[in-house]
């Protein structure tokens, strides 16, 4: 899955389990590749200027202990590098800087493995999906994520009207009407789902229209929910009990940003 995004490149969907395959064959593909470590993306440099930015499910990133230096006379402090003549800025990888070497094949998938295993990590997801007219609210549990809970709905909201006069502003008042039943209706559905897992929840996520989404923020019942969500917004088809039961690949998918050389 591939898309342009804002500040140019091409953003791409990679499954935790397929990431040290796809940085294996990116370092085969343009080179040398050195790593810049953070608590939300892992930035992969490569000798002939491709840049693969990835961005980790559910941040922070929590550093491997394997991946520290732990050589005699190694820096200590975080992501400081011993080796002769090496970045000793804090966030400097020690990771070799071989992309295709055989001492950074290795390395390359210890930091893949690092991330996936955050991404697959067992916590406790709720996700509320909405457009106009339909939501579904579902938690999701356990280190293969399985609905726990949830429940979808729909409540009938009219199309625009382009007919005129009176008879328009009669309608809109009705569409006004059936958009906040609507509204409320789901907001009313996604506390119902959640709070039986209040103070469990480790992560929110979010999907459907953002229009319509950002509307119910407003609704102080939901306020609790939006503080836990996630930055990535799920653009989903109207929200339908086989649409929930498939966010886990998305939610848990390593996004990244993929620059070509200039």
């Amino acid at each position: 899955m591939a898309d342009e995004g804002p500040g140019g490149g091409r953003w791409i969907d990679v499954a935790p389990e397929r990431l040290a395959g796809w940085l294996e064959s990116f370092g085969q593909r343009h080179g040398d590749v050195s790593a810049d470590p953070g608590s939300a993306t892992v930035t992969f440099r490569a000798a002939d200027g491709a840049v693969a930015e990835c961005h980790v499910p559910f941040p922070p990133l929590a550093e491997s202990s394997s991946l520290a230096d732990s050589r005699p006379g190694a820096d200590s402090r975080p992501g400081a590098d011993s080796r002769p003549g090496a970045d000793s800025r804090p966030g400097a990888d020690s990771l070799p800087q071989a992309g295709t070497g055989r001492a950074a094949v290795p390395a390359l998938a210890e930091r893949a493995g690092q991330i996936a295993a955050h991404a697959c990590a067992e916590r406790t997801v709720a996700v509320f999906l909405v457009r106009l007219g339909g939501y579904a609210a579902g938690v999701f549990t356990g280190p293969v994520p399985q609905l726990a809970a949830s429940k979808v709905g729909a409540r009938l909201v009219h199309g625009r009207s382009a007919a005129g006069g009176t008879s328009q502003h009669r309608f809109a008042r009705r569409r006004e009407k059936q958009a906040a039943e609507a509204l409320g209706a789901a907001a009313g559905t996604a506390v119902t789902v959640f709070g039986p897992y209040a103070g469990r929840i480790d992560a929110v996520v979010l999907g459907g229209d953002r229009r319509t989404m950002a509307v119910l923020r407003a609704d102080q019942r939901l306020a609790p929910y939006f503080a836990l969500a996630v930055e990535r917004f799920l653009t989903v088809p109207d929200p339908r009990l086989t649409v929930l039961r498939s966010t886990p690949r998305l939610f848990r998918a390593i996004r990244i940003r993929l620059t070509d050389p200039a």
